[in-house]
């Protein structure tokens, strides 16, 4: 009976989709080529891997409308990252551990196991006693249609946790055993619980692998667990840390004893909408993340979702990265190198002095662009650069390169009428003779990256369509650039 009502709550799900895509499909705001749903509401990135010659991308997911509520897992498939194929809803809400309103199938992973694709997931309840939260099962044979196992819940919040602090599970293979790092708080402070496995069914505690003493909050959202060459690296989304919203740790991991220790910290994005993120191996080796380009309402800068909610939908996801290692341990995080194949209508230039007279730049349409150049920061005098994005003249977003008090700032407050904030972060320019900037721009957000990729900056701009010129203005001086090129990136969405 309880698959026999997954699957009607799937059709149901399916009729809805098909009933309003044509529309939302339509609307103005729509990305070109970032990762969507069809319609409704989708957040965190789940279940991301490379199975059977496809990537498969899995979705928190509400297909009735553009506001979170009763989660599904939406599911799509590609043959490079770009171009997507939706397929039938994974999961839907169906048995008494995960069929609520405000509950539903929460986010989780996946990983290939007997030849199956295994997922691990949140399932979440409330049956008079709060929302309670335990991790769940489901299998495919085809890697399309999921059955749940009859054994869930797999398992239960450990004492001392919170019975709706429990959730996020992501899983990996070592040698022959199957481990999970889980998100949870105790006592009022985040930790990434460890857990083991024989055979995805059957799990055991094994330590906590790290936790907060306060710095990093009270609770650990959407962990994950990687080793890049011979270091190891936690990402979490910490609740309650303030504007620091997706942290890495890069430390060293003991498998006998299941302890995580971490030397060096840093930030994945400063911007506004960057969390959640999620890593996998592609068939080449890199590490690669995708993250939900989006904020939630208990953020200190959060104002609302925006204005695609009555287009029908609402979030989408950002570029996917590749995590490189730097010699001093830190990370890279590098839009990934098949985004090059959506380029048109090149433009480059070499030696462009940027002054006190703003100047305008080419680059695609100005809405749909990559942007990269290259400032000589020998023959830089100015105290900052202002970049004008998405701009009629009157709205823009303003991004400043603050080279005298070493600060990059992201100003949307004059951007569409709707978002606002200045995200902000440090611009460590000491003993360098050169900085880099690539942005990638569509029709609803701005992607900045700098300084080798180690400092980033994701905004959601609901801009017209009329706001396409981009300019730049130096103060106090002249901005040298060595290099500028420039493109615009084609529709994967038509």
């Amino acid at each position: 009976m309880s698959k026999e009502l997954m699957l009607r709550n799937i059709e149901r799900a399916q009729r809805a989709i098909d009933e309003n895509r044509e529309t939302v499909k339509n609307g103005r705001m729509r990305q070109r080529y970032h990762f969507m749903g069809e319609t409704g509401w989708i957040n965190d990135p789940n279940g991301l891997i490379y199975y059977k010659g496809k990537y498969h991308f899995f979705y928190q997911y509400n297909p009735y409308y553009g506001h979170w509520d009763y989660m599904h897992w939406g599911h799509a498939v590609s043959d490079d990252m770009l171009h997507w194929e939706y397929l039938p809803l994974a999961l839907a809400p169906s048995e008494s551990y995960d069929d609520h309103m405000r509950g539903g199938c929460f986010s989780g992973s996946a990983i290939e196991h007997d030849g199956k694709l295994f997922l691990m997931y949140t399932g979440v309840t409330n049956d008079g006693k709060g929302f309670e939260q335990t991790q769940c099962i489901a299998y495919s044979e085809d890697g399309i249609h999921f059955e749940k196992y009859d054994g869930n819940p797999v398992l239960t919040p450990p004492e001392g946790v919170p019975s709706h602090m429990f959730r996020d599970p992501k899983v990996w293979k070592h040698g022959d055993t199957y481990y999970m790092v889980c998100g949870a708080s105790r006592d009022n402070k985040a930790q990434a619980l460890l857990y083991r496995s024989d055979d995805m069914l059957h799990w055991t505690f094994f330590n906590v692998l790290a936790e907060s003493r306060g710095e990093w909050g009270y609770m650990w959202e959407c962990p994950d667990f990687y080793q890049i060459g011979d270091k190891y690296v936690l990402m979490v989304s910490p609740m309650g840390a303030g504007e620091r919203t997706v942290v890495y740790m890069v430390g060293d991991f003991d498998y006998e004893t299941g302890k995580f220790s971490y030397q060096i910290d840093g930030e994945i994005d400063w911007g506004y909408d960057y969390y959640a993120p999620q890593s996998f191996v592609a068939p080449d080796g890199r590490r690669l993340i995708v993250a939900w380009a989006n904020c939630w309402d208990w953020m200190p800068f959060w104002k609302d979702w925006g204005p695609a909610y009555k287009e029908g939908w609402c979030g989408f996801f950002n570029i996917p990265r590749e995590v490189r290692m730097m010699p001093d341990h830190t990370l890279q995080f590098v839009p990934i190198k098949e985004l090059s194949a959506l380029r048109t209508d090149g433009y480059q230039a070499d030696c462009i002095i940027i002054d006190d007279e703003e100047l305008k730049l080419t680059a695609g349409d100005g809405i749909s662009f990559e942007m990269k150049m290259e400032i000589d920061l020998e023959k830089t005098d100015a105290d900052k650069l202002e970049l004008y994005l998405r701009s009629d003249g009157e709205k823009r977003t303003v991004c400043t390169f603050d080279f005298a008090n070493g600060e990059l700032k992201v100003d949307r407050n004059s951007s569409d009428g709707w978002s606002r904030g200045i995200s902000r972060s440090t611009l460590f320019l000491k003993n360098k003779k050169k900085l880099d900037i690539h942005i990638f721009s569509d029709q609803s957000s701005i992607e900045i990256f700098s300084d080798q990729y180690q400092n980033n900056h994701a905004n959601n701009v609901f801009a017209a369509g009329l706001q396409n010129q981009i300019a730049a203005r130096a103060y106090e001086g002249r901005v040298v650039v060595n290099h500028y090129e420039s493109y615009k990136i084609n529709e994967c969405f038509v």
